[in-house]
């Protein structure tokens, strides 16, 4: 039999004890599942990653985020031990990978290219060959990850036949027979449609429900905040920031007011007042404020006893567009 043109690369061995949090098989793990510290890699005189250092904790989906060309596959080549870093270090399961190379083997499952199957094989066949070349997977383990992607129906059609989408979703099967500690998927909807798209992000939550962390390298906004539970956003190969979705939901949030038939200067003098209050801006007679976001009670207040009353006070949470776009913009030249 002969596979497909198309290029994968998988890896995945039952995870051993001893390592991070809980594991699948029920192990006491101890710390971060993935820490890359202070990685570093130069070609010649580009540097592709400078000083990037970031964690991913059991159970968690982290989004990597970054415009194309910043350092993201990079990352991910040195954490799977393809390219060798210039300087710093990857440590899976607490251990440096450079003291022992098989951890990549036993504790993490990744696609980084395009799945490769046999197509004239079925999908539930293409498994099993998968987890016959891995060794040791239950039969059972097989039907749970075609249910787990959505592939049940579809489990005895030619993987010929597959939907681009399909086929990228079995090839995230195939990387959870041995039930890895870490899951990397780099850019995973690159090149579906919409529909496809879809499904890949309506899988990523179910990994980290099954006790797998995983790694979501992407440049797409949208896929990132609706499947992650943390983001690190980088850029020309450096971290600029890293937080809960949350939390950079909050940045650059504001409340905005609107008092009718006031001079919006009067309104806002009154409202810097207010202890809790940072700013107050004016942008076409609204009034926008920095302040908690349970603040609006207060600022009400305080225009009520100056008479003015307030038609709208609603809080105002910048996209993750907004915080990526100004974190990531390039300086403008002479600027």
């Amino acid at each position: 039999m002969s596979a497909t043109g198309q290029s994968q690369h998988t890896t995945g061995i039952a995870p051993t004890t001893g390592i991070a949090g809980v594991g699948r098989r029920g192990q006491v793990l101890e710390g971060p599942v993935l820490q890359a510290i202070g990685l570093t890699k130069q070609f010649k005189q580009f540097t592709a990653v400078d000083n990037l250092s970031f964690d991913v904790h059991q159970g968690e989906v982290l989004g990597f985020l970054g415009p194309n060309g910043a350092g993201k596959s990079t990352t991910v080549g040195m954490i799977l031990g393809l390219i060798k870093p210039t300087s710093g270090s990857v440590k899976i399961a607490g251990v440096d990978l450079t003291s022992d190379s098989s951890l990549v083997a036993e504790h993490i499952g990744a696609i980084i290219e395009n799945p490769a199957f046999y197509p004239y094989l079925s999908g539930r066949d293409n498994l099993v060959a998968h987890a016959l070349a891995v060794g040791d997977v239950p039969e059972s383990r097989i039907e749970d990850l075609l249910k787990l992607v959505n592939l049940t129906e579809r489990a005895k059609d030619k993987f010929k036949n597959y939907s681009l989408g399909m086929k990228q979703r079995l090839g995230i099967a195939s990387t959870l027979l041995t039930e890895p500690s870490l899951v990397i998927l780099d850019e995973p909807t690159n090149g579906l449609d919409p529909a496809g798209q879809r499904e890949i992000r309506e899988i990523i939550p179910r990994l980290a429900d099954e006790g797998h962390s995983v790694l979501l390298a992407s440049h797409m906004l949208h896929e990132v905040e609706q499947v992650s539970d943390r983001v690190a956003i980088v850029r020309r190969g450096r971290l600029i920031t890293e937080g809960s979705v949350d939390d950079m939901l909050r940045r650059g949030g504001y409340i905005e007011v609107l008092v009718p038939g006031v001079d919006p200067e009067a309104a806002a003098r009154v409202l810097r007042r207010v202890p809790v209050v940072e700013q107050v801006t004016i942008e076409n007679g609204r009034l926008l404020v920095v302040a908690p976001d349970d603040a609006g009670q207060a600022l009400n207040r305080a225009l009520f006893e100056q008479q003015l009353i307030a038609s709208s006070i609603a809080v105002k949470h910048s996209t993750l567009e907004d915080l990526f776009l100004e974190l990531t913009e390039e300086p403008q030249a002479g600027a």
